[in-house]
């Protein structure tokens, strides 16, 4: 490049009066959510990768150890295998369970009859409810000595389970308070289906088709995309599920025998509890890495099944 281009590429670059004057109130308006940023995001997720190589307590200096955690873990540690087993039961059954309720829910809600503004309500309620609040009416409702759902079940004969404190029903307990609180993805559903144009379903009652061959041949497709957001931000949230299974047995985290010991309740117990900052660090990066591959994979799956208007 010559001298005469370089000048012309300077000229280029160079601001105005005004333009610099407008770059610097920009800054100063960005720079709390920068400052924002660099203190609460990323400073945390820099220190947090340091800190998996070290043995660190969050009080003494941190000593490096390399990657001694992430060995321990994989090799020694088999309360982070029963933890991450618990977490991805709770998964596979509650995604697919909350998704499909969902979906029946807003389906219903979706058809013109009276009454909907409140049927609406009534299904998001639980949704607003605090997590800590809903978990300890499920705590009553689940009791095996006097709870509503085994004293219904003991009138037509059934003995009811022992819930919470069954290892073989505590995580399916869980699962039903998880459906029970699908009212947020109810209503994306709902707003899903209100974007299908009815030609399409006028022209297929013309064609014939019945309700099922309209759901499946109309509806499912047109909601496709609808349906891989929740697939997607319920995966990521059942990784990072905590507050009912915390609430459960504050004082006996993964009461009983283990079975509700999930992934973020066994980091929240080596970092808060055992004082173990640096391998709850190389846990979280784990995590990290865990729902990165599982996001990236429903992703590359997605685009066989997912149907976009315009494509």
């Amino acid at each position: 490049m010559n001298v005469n281009n370089r000048v012309r590429v300077a000229k280029r670059f160079r601001l105005s009066k005004k333009e610099r004057k407008n770059l610097t109130y920009g800054l100063l308006f960005l720079s709390p959510w920068i400052l924002g940023f660099l203190l609460f995001e990323l400073y945390p997720v820099v220190a947090s990768a340091v800190y998996s190589l070290c043995n660190y307590n969050g009080i003494q200096d941190a000593k490096f150890v390399g990657l001694d955690n992430y060995i321990r873990l994989f090799t020694k540690d088999k309360l982070f295998y029963t933890s991450l087993y618990n977490t991805v039961f709770f998964g596979i059954l509650s995604v697919p369970m909350s998704i499909l309720t969902s979906l029946m829910i807003a389906m219903l809600l979706n058809a013109k009859t009276r009454g909907l503004a409140f049927f609406r309500t009534v299904f998001y309620m639980p949704t607003i409810m605090p997590a800590v609040a809903s978990t300890m009416l499920w705590l009553w409702i689940l009791n095996p000595a006097g709870g509503i759902l085994n004293n219904l079940l003991a009138v037509f004969g059934i003995q009811g389970p022992g819930w919470f404190g069954d290892p073989r029903w505590s995580k399916p307990a869980l699962v039903f308070i998880s459906v029970w609180t699908a009212g947020q993805v109810m209503v994306i559903f709902l707003a899903g289906l209100q974007d299908v144009p009815e030609q399409l379903y006028e022209s297929a009652r013309l064609d014939g088709a019945g309700f099922f061959a309209r759901t499946f041949k109309i509806t499912l497709p047109m909601i496709s995309p609808v349906i891989f957001f929740n697939l997607l931000m319920g995966i990521i949230g059942s990784f990072q599920y905590f507050t009912q299974a915390y609430v459960l047995n504050p004082r006996d985290l993964g009461k009983p025998l283990n079975s509700t010991m999930f992934y973020a309740l066994y980091l929240y117990q080596n970092a808060f509890e055992f004082g173990k900052m640096g391998y709850a660090s190389s846990m979280a990066w784990i995590l990290f890495v865990i729902i990165f591959s599982s996001t990236f994979i429903v992703m590359k799956v997605s685009q066989k099944f997912v149907f976009y208007d315009g494509e």
